[in-house]
């Protein structure tokens, strides 16, 4: 288990959750992922991400999914793509991840609370 927080630092991790409008393999990244362009509304609006889900998921399967990803990291480049927010998952029985999201539809930018 992680070091206990507080409240306030818990707030300071703006979760929000999104739709995925496009998705794409990134077979150029070091680590299997896919390149993932997610709509999280009029006050956000789309932002990019590379996740590692490839064990589970192809990019047609993600197609106007919902997911919930971490929103005021700062962007990471990795390799060619920069990444603008964290997607969020918890790991299978072998540690391969699975992607958390709302399990009825949730107006797009919504925040976890």
């Amino acid at each position: 288990m992680a070091d206990q927080i507080t409240f306030d630092d818990f707030l300071k991790v703006d979760i929000r959750v999104g739709q995925v409008m496009r998705a794409e393999a990134f077979p150029e990244a070091r680590k299997p992922a896919i390149k993932l362009w997610i709509d999280f509304g009029d006050d956000i609006g789309m932002r990019k991400s590379s996740a590692q889900i490839t064990k589970h998921y192809q990019p047609h399967m993600l197609m106007g999914k919902q997911v919930l990803a971490v929103v005021n990291f700062p962007p990471r480049q990795i390799g060619s793509f920069m990444s603008e927010v964290l997607v969020l998952g918890v790991p299978d029985v072998d540690g391969e991840v699975v992607l958390l999201k709302p399990d009825h539809f949730a107006p797009l930018g919504g925040r976890l609370f």
